[in-house]
């Protein structure tokens, strides 16, 4: 029994945690499946790593011995089915047998037959007296994120909603919910491609959070822009459509093709610069600078829980070191009186918090401290600098919203 689903979610939860690729890349490589069974195997890999440790505390007590790392992709695959996303229990166990074959694992079948036979008599109750949110944390990430580590947690056993960015006099496509910021909601598992407005550059996918750095540039029409590390658009599409005159800075040239290729859907047009951000140089000084800096994106784990087990804690070091020649670059196009807007998709306050106090005190900056008015519904993520810190804790009730740290800078006047 051939199931194409599961055997890609095997080759994704394998990409992910055996060869450490990320998940969209990850996808991107699985050869041709219908559009249907390309989502469906995306929704089973994602939940698997969304709540991985869980179900490995749930499958741990059914095994006499470790199995190989191959079985227990498979048992993980299984139990989430079966755990997670209800998937019939006859159904569960015999699309898990069929994949340990066809994936030379026959001699395991049995085992993955009686433990999942055994997860599926449980049912919810295996799930009883488990702290799920600590299982699926790193300890490093729990320790970092404090007091709010719980919260933060509890947020991300929740699969993220789609939001939406409208272009200037677009109206939103039907069954969204209008966010106190201007983004616009749809339920999770909603397929962008298949939205009224999509071919005609009505909007873009941005979560909420990402959309308020650009908002908070409050670019003027004519004022000369730079978005830099500016993959895969939105915040450029925002500058752009606001009437600036944008050049996107992006060193990867993949990365910068589809960016070009999302302005053209969208019928905006912006300045493309194949360049490491560190090194180019504007012809002349700037009004303007987005700086949304590559980071470790524990902000994002609701949309990308692979983040969790590809990143570690050694990884920091290099990536602050990044984000302080970005800022020292950034400064340096800047004309006497310009703004600067430093984001970051992180949690960690080593790239947020940190680098701007870094960056005051090395660079000829100035805080621009952000008011509660400029971000309707998230006055609390207002700092007591005047920065920004969204968690995905904030809107429980809308579906929470990415993690982000943004702070907006001025180089003082001549």
């Amino acid at each position: 029994m051939s199931d194409p689903t599961r055997e890609s979610a095997f080759d994704l939860l394998a990409a992910v945690l055996d060869r450490h690729r990320p998940l969209e890349e990850a996808l991107d490589a699985l050869p041709a499946l219908a559009p249907r069974d390309r989502a469906a195997a995306h929704r089973l890999a994602a939940g698997t790593l969304r709540r991985l440790g869980t179900l490995d505390a749930v499958l741990e007590p059914l095994l006499r011995k470790a199995p190989p790392v191959p079985v227990r992709h498979v048992l993980r695959l299984g139990a989430a089915g079966l755990l997670l996303l209800e998937t019939p229990a006859h159904a569960a166990v015999a699309t898990s047998v069929a994949l340990a074959r066809a994936r030379g694992l026959a001699p395991f079948a049995g085992l993955v037959n009686a433990v999942l036979r055994r997860v599926a008599q449980a049912g919810p109750a295996a799930l009883e007296g488990l702290d799920g949110p600590r299982l699926d944390t790193p300890p490093w990430l729990w320790a970092a994120w404090g007091d709010e580590a719980r919260a933060i947690a509890e947020a991300h056993q929740h699969e993220a909603p789609l939001d939406l960015t409208l272009a200037p006099g677009a109206g939103p496509p039907p069954g969204g919910e209008a966010l106190p910021t201007g983004s616009w909601r749809y339920p999770p598992g909603t397929r962008v491609a298949e939205l009224a407005g999509y071919d005609e550059g009505a909007f873009w996918v941005q979560d909420a959070a990402a959309a308020l750095p650009a908002r908070l540039l409050a670019v003027r029409a004519g004022e000369h822009v730079a978005d830099l590390c500016a993959a895969p658009g939105g915040k450029a599409a925002q500058l752009a459509a606001a009437g600036a005159l944008v050049t996107a800075v992006e060193r990867d040239p993949v990365r910068l093709e589809g960016l070009c290729a999302n302005f053209a859907r969208l019928r905006l047009t912006a300045g493309f610069v194949t360049a490491d951000a560190t090194a180019w140089r504007p012809p002349a000084a700037l009004d303007a600078v987005l700086l949304d800096a590559p980071c470790s994106a524990t902000g994002t784990i609701r949309r990308h829980p692979d983040v969790p087990h590809l990143k570690r804690v050694r990884d920091i070091a290099s990536l602050v070191a990044q984000q302080d020649r970005l800022l020292d670059a950034a400064c340096a196009m800047l004309r006497p009186g310009g703004r600067l807007v430093y984001a970051v998709c992180s949690l960690q306050p080593e790239e947020g918090p940190q680098r701007v106090a870094a960056a005051l005190e090395r660079l000829d900056l100035r805080r621009d401290p952000v008011r509660p008015e400029e971000v309707p519904g998230l006055a609390e993520a207002v700092t007591a600098f005047g920065a920004l810190r969204t968690t995905p804790a904030l809107w429980p009730g809308r579906g929470g919203l990415d993690g982000f740290f943004v702070a907006r800078l001025i180089r003082p006047p001549a």
